[in-house]
């Protein structure tokens, strides 16, 4: 039963943007929170931004904030990531996550991740 489904990732320039979407069914519709991780070759997986479903409440990794937001349309069950400025850095697989908090510990569904590759 699929539950969550990325889409969105690519390859851009330095500088470049790009807006990943999740789309979530089944069981992580009903989580309170949903999220984007990334995890680069050979570091670990590490937070992004998190959304608080009912609220819209919004937290960031000092590393994007400013250059990316996550935004929801809760009709569509779905979460975006808006990347601007991306720099090589940011270049990781991406995941989409649902669970019962902020914390990477406590999220109950992953998607099969995202590839993006920013190059200088």
């Amino acid at each position: 039963q699929v539950q969550l489904v990325e889409s969105g990732g690519g390859s851009v320039q330095a500088g470049g943007s790009l807006r990943l979407s999740c789309a979530a069914s089944g069981y992580a519709t009903s989580k309170n929170y949903m999220g984007w991780f990334r995890q680069a070759p050979g570091k670990e997986r590490e937070g992004v931004a998190v959304i608080g479903r009912r609220y819209g409440i919004t937290s960031y990794a000092d590393s994007v904030k400013g250059r990316f937001a996550i935004s929801q349309d809760n009709a569509k069950n779905t979460v975006y990531l808006q990347m601007n400025s991306l720099k090589p850095e940011d270049t990781a697989m991406y995941y989409c996550a649902a669970g019962r908090s902020r914390d990477v510990r406590d999220m109950d569904y992953w998607g099969k991740g995202t590839l993006v590759t920013i190059s200088s």
